[in-house]
Formats: C-alpha cells, sequence, structure tokens
C-alpha cells in the first residue's frame, strides 16, 4: 500500500531539509511532502506573532488535505505540532525523528537554553559537534547558509494535543539509545514520559540530524 509521507523539520530549516530522504521515498513508491512552517526556510517572511505552535499544526493538517495512508514524520522541534496534529486528524502512523509525543504544557523554550530576547530564534552554530555527528562539510556549510531564524511564538506556546494520540507510533532514536530512552521514561523525564507501552523504538545511531547523515537508512527506517 502507498503511504504519503508529511515530513516536518525542526528548528531553522524549510522542508528542503528533507530532500534526500524524500527523494528515496518516492524511488520506493511512496509519496513524500517535506512541510516548510510559517516563519522559517523561504517562509521566514511570514514570521511574527501569529506564527505560533498552533500555526505550525495547522501547516501540518493543511499538508494532508487530498491524501491518504497519512505519515506524520516530525524531527525534534517538529515533533511538537506533530503530536497536535495527528491528535486531531486521521493518520495512519506517527514517527518521531530523535523526538517524541511531548505532553499537554510542554514548550520547546524549556528543552534547552532560553533565547537571548523574545525577537525571532537565531540559527544554532552549524560547526561540528556531537550533534552534527555524520554531517560532512559540504552539508555543514549548506546548512549554515540555508538554515533561518526561528519564530519565537512556536517555541513560547505550550503544546495543546486537542484530541487523543491513538495511531501507531515508532520513536528513531539517533543521539538517545532505547535503553537510555527507557531509564528517562522511567525517570519520568518529559521527553519522554508521554511515551505509551506499545511505541515502538528502532534505534539508528548517528547525529541529531539523521536527515543530512544517514537518509537511506532514515527512509528505510521510515518505510518498516
Amino acid at each position: 500500500m502507498t503511504e504519503t509521507f508529511v515530513l516536518v523539520p525542526g528548528m531553522w530549516l524549510g522542508g528542503w531539509a528533507w530532500d534526500d530522504v524524500a527523494a528515496h521515498l518516492r524511488a520506493a513508491g511512496d509519496e513524500a511532502i517535506p512541510v516548510t512552517l510559517t516563519g522559517v526556510g523561504d517562509r521566514v517572511g511570514e514570521d511574527g506573532p501569529g506564527a505560533d505552535l498552533e500555526r505550525h499544526v495547522a501547516d501540518i493538517i493543511d499538508a494532508t488535505r487530498g491524501h491518504d495512508n497519512i505519515v506524520l514524520v516530525g524531527h525534534s522541534y517538529g515533533g511538537l505540532p506533530v503530536t497536535a496534529a495527528a491528535a486531531r486528524i486521521p493518520v495512519s502512523r506517527v514517527v518521531y525523528v530523535d523526538s517524541g509525543p511531548l505532553p499537554d504544557g510542554s514548550r520547546q523554550l524549556d528543552m534547552g537554553p532560553p533565547p537571548a530576547s523574545t525577537g525571532p530564534v537565531p540559527p544554532r552554530s552549524w560547526e561540528p559537534d556531537p550533534l552534527l555527528a555524520g554531517v560532512d562539510e559540504e552539508m555543514l556549510a549548506l546548512l549554515a547558509k540555508r538554515s533561518t531564524t526561528h519564530p519565537y511564538a512556536s517555541v513560547a506556546q505550550p503544546l495543546h494535543r486537542g484530541g487523543s494520540l491513538t495511531a501507531p507510533t515508532t520513536l528513531i532514536a539517533c543521539t538517545f539509545s532505547p535503553e537510555q530512552i527507557a531509564e528517562m521514561r522511567t525517570a519520568g523525564h518529559p521527553f519522554f514520559a508521554a511515551v505509551a507501552d506499545d511505541v515502538v523504538i528502532r534505534s539508528l545511531p548517528t547525529g541529531h540530524w539523521p536527515m543530512f547523515s544517514e537518509p537511506v537508512r532514515l527512509a528505510e527506517l521510515l518505510r518498516a
């Protein structure tokens, strides 16, 4: 059965981040729809108070219209709006890439050091570090060139699912091992506290951006 993969990137990146993965999915006979969220990438000019988490949820839902057998895929920050979208519309599956189904009330703002201001969040440094493991110099240069600011409103607004997350769910773990995820879940860590018993965890040991470091393997895991 042909599936439609709706691919949602993390912060600072447009849908282009999924180009290699999308090409492999299409070559295998599936459909791939990379999403550029409001206020990011080539839509950076749309940033403003309305470019919040709810707007990003709406972006994802809009991308699904007219399609069947939808698989929502959220990387990093993209897991937040994907969680709400999957709770509000019928989907076949949900896949989190180095992310997870965070509980209501979660904010991206609480996941790391706070931004220096309430203005657009500047891109991270794309200098090599452990989170960028496997990303080559050419891609690092492209990331430095094409990444944009990210809307502050989207990282400050708490998650509101607005429904129940019932679709089969998979976590693709890159910077955490399945064992670490189990331990963090038991400890009630917010990253994985909402992970249900029936969630499937697949390991893809690499950096935090597997769409650049392991696009072929990531596409295979998405299809699996």
